[in-house]
């Protein structure tokens, strides 16, 4: 299931895009030259930003693991970016085959290739939306048509609260969370300099400003915790990313190679919020 959009014969070739930069630094071949350029530089003002990528991916499949485990069965995944491994529905359906997944992102490649990817699987639709508008989102067949919002859905953030140019994230979630009912999910990581000096975060932030979504937010974990406004927060809370329930034992020294903040929160009654 999707919906019509632009063929990447349309897509700017001139402007490197972080989603395709992201699919370049974990080794994918959904990328182009102009953002295969953009990451090399990336790489050379901050050269962690390839761990970023590995601990943020990672993160996602244990936050959806998680939630399966829990019950939840219906994902929202706004920003989805360009599909690699690991992708929401792989690790939805390895625990609950009958998941729904529906992707959403604003870049037409990386809606072509999840397109490509997924084909005519009627667990999983693809919707090309600006998730700055909640209406369009929400409204789109393939996300009103596949989710079925009288029932817990986990609404995914990952790595795109940051890099949108919004003036309220709280406000904007916020939106997202009123049309789920308690018992919903919003996972979110954001980038934080945990480890960066100032030199490489303002080259991240030079590079970030030539591509064609040039606002790097970073947040601290208060902020973060700002946008979780209406849920309660699963154990361990808000902490590095490579700290929300690892796999494997990692020291706050490791954790900081994240570089970013995460949490998942389950929405509660009105009344408890």
């Amino acid at each position: 299931m999707s919906e019509p959009g632009p063929e990447p014969s349309e897509v700017d070739l001139t402007t490197p895009n972080i989603a395709r930069m992201y699919d370049y630094f974990l080794g994918g071949a959904a990328n182009f030259a102009v953002d295969r350029d953009a990451a090399e530089e990336f790489l050379r003002v901050h050269p962690g930003i390839r761990t970023w990528s590995r601990i943020n991916r990672a993160l996602l499949g244990r936050a959806v693991r998680e939630l399966c485990h829990l019950g939840i069965d219906q994902f929202l995944d706004l920003g989805s970016g360009v599909p690699t491994v690991g992708n929401v529905h792989d690790i939805a359906h390895q625990h609950d085959p009958d998941a729904r997944i529906a992707y959403v992102d604003v870049e037409s490649v990386a809606v072509h290739h999840a397109r490509h990817l997924i084909g005519d699987d009627p667990r999983i639709t693809v919707s090309q939306a600006d998730l700055r508008q909640p209406h369009s989102v929400l409204n789109a067949s393939g996300v009103a048509g596949l989710l079925d919002f009288t029932r817990p859905v986990a609404v995914l953030t990952v790595a795109i609260l940051d890099i949108i140019d919004t003036p309220d994230a709280a406000g904007l979630m916020s939106t997202y969370r009123d049309v789920c009912t308690p018992g919903s999910a919003l996972v979110i990581s954001n980038s934080a300099a945990l480890r960066m000096t100032a030199e490489e975060k303002h080259g991240a932030e030079t590079v970030t400003g030539r591509t064609s979504t040039p606002h790097v937010h970073w947040r601290t974990r208060q902020e973060v915790a700002e946008i979780f406004s209406g849920y309660e927060l699963m154990e361990p809370g808000i902490v590095p990313s490579a700290q929300w329930r690892p796999d494997e034992p990692v020291s706050d020294d490791e954790a900081l190679d994240s570089n970013a903040y995460a949490g998942v929160g389950l929405l509660v009654q009105p009344e408890q919020r």
